[in-house]
């Protein structure tokens, strides 16, 4: 049976201080709302990665995870954070190939595989991005390039690697522009996306395969996109940083 995910994504934002306040709150309303069969991943960035797993302890169901990971195990690499080092901090996912990192910091597919192997070999849960802009959406090719950037980045993984990935598809269209996603356009893709990997790890896999909804999803839509049937939970951006908001699109399933 596939997991219930929710992870947020902290981006660049919140200082120490807002970081712990954020943190503790939602830890709190996790336990005090009695949360079951969902699992919560917090994502922020890497400076908060020590205080944040010190407030959540042993909360069941309730994970650390980075916002990237260097595709080097370790060297002269000025800047960079390892997923070993990750791993050492007490992360247990790590989100790669988000939009944001593909557009702005140019991120290939080619680079993007070896990130992914980096992050299994140290005992991390990839939750692999993928998704297209308005350009391909509208010129009907977005299933095809969605399922490019699966096929060039994880289908050269063996079929034990690849039960320990958790999709996340990002209609790059809808973040932040003003456009909105229907549940359908997400359930549309979603199932396009499960029958893609089913064709090359078999039906099985694909069906124990968590996919997440990575499009502007906030307490209004969540209870319609996560009632699809291929809709595993969210990826969530903004509205992961406030904490009423998070737990509502938690308890949206």
């Amino acid at each position: 049976m596939r997991k219930k995910i929710v992870a947020g994504n902290w981006k660049m934002n919140l200082n120490y201080e807002e970081g712990q306040k954020l943190t503790s709150e939602i830890v709190n309303m996790y336990k005090d709302e009695n949360i079951k069969d969902v699992t919560v991943v917090l994502n922020p960035p890497f400076v908060h990665l020590f205080p944040v797993k010190k407030l959540i302890g042993n909360t069941p169901n309730l994970f650390l995870g980075s916002q990237n990971c260097s595709e080097k195990a370790a060297g002269a690499y000025t800047g960079e954070t390892s997923a070993s080092m990750l791993k050492s901090f007490g992360a247990e996912y790590v989100i790669l190939g988000h939009s944001e990192r593909r557009e702005y910091f140019k991120e290939s597919n080619e680079l993007l595989t070896a990130k992914v192997r980096q992050a299994l070999d140290n005992g991390l849960t990839p939750i692999f991005c993928c998704g297209e802009p308005l350009e391909i959406r509208e010129a009907g090719t977005h299933e095809a390039y969605v399922k490019n950037q699966l096929t060039e980045s994880l289908f050269g993984l063996s079929a034990e690697d690849f039960a320990k990935i958790v999709i996340a598809y990002e209609p790059i269209w809808a973040i932040g522009t003003g456009k909105t996603a229907s549940s359908d356009q997400a359930q549309e893709m979603h199932k396009a996306l499960r029958e893609h990997l089913a064709s090359k790890f078999g039906q099985e896999a694909a069906d124990n395969t968590s996919i997440l909804y990575g499009g502007s999803c906030n307490p209004g839509n969540a209870k319609d996109i996560f009632s699809k049937v291929d809709v595993d939970g969210g990826l969530i951006g903004g509205a992961s940083l406030k904490s009423r908001d998070f737990m509502d699109i938690i308890k949206s399933f």
